[in-house]
């Protein structure tokens, strides 16, 4: 009984070790609708890889648009992230996705009826702010 339960403890760990994720791995989310398809790779104004960025997309398709998606991806440790599976051409223009990370934003707009396969650097900014006016000046 004891070298079961001592076998058992060696042998979780090596397993948990073998389970874990490749941070290079590339995510990526189905929408499942026909086979156009969106890399990213969202970076800092520096240039630098973003990890876990939010990439969203709402995607409004079919016949009168009826049929509604909202879906999401976040990038990984190298700042890319991807969706399959978008449709080949819309009623109302393209697709806009938008990117965030902390308070740092960015953009993206693809017609998929002229580009199926695009590709987009993002390059996540913080948003400009207007200087407070000091209310003693005249």
């Amino acid at each position: 009984m004891l070298k079961t339960v001592l076998l058992l403890a060696l042998l979780v760990p090596i397993a948990s070790l073998a389970q874990t994720p490749d941070p290079h791995t590339i995510p990526s989310v189905d929408a499942g609708i026909n086979s156009c398809s969106a890399d990213f790779t969202i970076t800092d104004e520096a240039g630098k890889p973003v990890y876990a960025a939010k990439i969203k997309v709402h995607i409004a398709y079919g016949f009168g648009s009826f049929h509604k998606l909202d879906l999401e991806v976040i990038t990984n440790v190298d700042g890319k992230a991807r969706f399959t599976g978008l449709p080949n051409r819309l009623k109302k223009g393209g697709l806009y996705f938008e990117a965030s990370e902390s308070d740092r934003t960015g953009e993206a707009f693809e017609d998929p009826s002229k580009t199926c396969q695009a590709q987009f650097p993002i390059t996540l900014r913080q948003p400009l702010t207007t200087p407070a006016t000091n209310q003693n000046e005249k």
